[in-house]
């Protein structure tokens, strides 16, 4: 199993590279931010300068969209990242939360997504793609490479992931859930003609390390609020009887909105809805061995790659645990 770490990327932005280098000192292979114009600083500008003070660590946004870059700038500052730096990047992307609905954009439809997708992907790697009217290619790149990883929870999107994605980012550590949406995109593959095990399998939560599981529980608490904007829009669309399980959507019926200003932040007063028990199960708390444990599990399910969100008090604790105490046991 391969490791990374999520960050937001808030300033100063010395900070984020800083806790970029440590975590690849510690053997995490992916370095992810946010990407939220409005909320936080400008990720790509930060990349450059994390994989100038890395050496062979992997970046990208958790997650980009389709509605906040012209398509040709998002494949073409990817497509500069890779030529400086030797294809490092990675492209995480979604319909759009946050950087959409902070400046009054609803989200992006799936095919929108699966077309944006196409896109950046061959015009990063330098293949001509028409836009509109107009064929398009970069003729500047050659063995550009970049792969693109979408996130998503619901049914359709779990289909789009299989048929054209070439990883699926599930943003939650719940094994049930986890073998419900990776069994999805799997079987959307094969129907598709593709083979399951060539899409990237990653899971992304919040993981903090320690005893105080009261705590831990509510410096992590945000993190169902997060995925309970997504779970919302399933309830919308599919209502609360259908395929999508129910311990993705059942907690979330006391929810009554939400404050991106707190968004991705502990003590965001906005997730008083999400009990302990969700909280347990979206998140990886208590000492090493617990951590561990439920990753094991998520390997057994196929995950490739699990990418830990630090967003809490104790990010240089947890961080330097995982580096010796836990990723050990999951990368020999």
């Amino acid at each position: 199993m391969d490791f990374g770490i999520v960050l937001q990327t808030d300033p100063p932005a010395a900070e984020v590279v800083r806790l970029m280098k440590a975590a690849e000192e510690q053997g995490f292979r992916y370095g992810w931010t946010f990407d939220s114009a409005v909320l936080w600083q400008e990720p790509f500008v930060i990349y450059a300068r994390i994989l100038a003070e890395t050496s062979s660590l992997m970046v990208g946004p958790m997650v980009t969209s389709p509605g906040t870059r012209d398509w040709s700038v998002l494949a073409s500052t990817f497509a500069t990242l890779n030529d400086m730096y030797g294809n490092r990047t990675v492209c995480g992307i979604g319909r759009g939360d946050s950087a959409h609905r902070v400046v009054g954009k609803p989200p992006s439809t799936l095919a929108t997504v699966r077309d944006c997708m196409r896109t950046v992907k061959d015009l990063a790697e330098g293949r001509e793609v028409t836009m509109g009217d107009t064929a398009v290619r970069i003729p500047w790149i050659h063995g550009g490479r970049l792969e693109m990883w979408m996130a998503g929870y619901g049914p359709r999107a779990l289909k789009t992931v299989g048929e054209h994605a070439d990883g699926f980012i599930l943003q939650c550590a719940d094994t049930a859930i986890a073998r419900w949406t990776i069994g999805a995109v799997r079987a959307a593959a094969r129907a598709a003609g593709r083979d399951p095990a060539g899409i990237t399998i990653c899971v992304a939560a919040p993981a903090y390390v320690g005893e105080d599981l009261p705590h831990q529980r509510e410096q992590l608490r945000w993190f169902g609020g997060m995925v309970g904007n997504h779970v919302a829009d399933l309830v919308a669309r599919y209502g609360e009887n259908s395929t999508v399980p129910h311990e993705l959507t059942d907690y979330i019926r006391d929810r009554e909105g939400y404050d991106y200003a707190h968004h991705g932040r502990a003590g965001n007063p906005s997730t008083g809805f999400v009990p302990d028990e969700i909280v347990d199960r979206f998140c990886l708390l208590g000492p090493p061995a617990a951590h561990v444990a439920r990753l094991q599990e998520l390997a057994e399910l196929g995950v490739d790659q699990f990418a830990l969100y630090l967003m809490h008090d104790e990010r240089e604790e947890t961080l330097s645990a995982y580096g010796e105490r836990v990723l050990p046991k999951l990368t020999a």
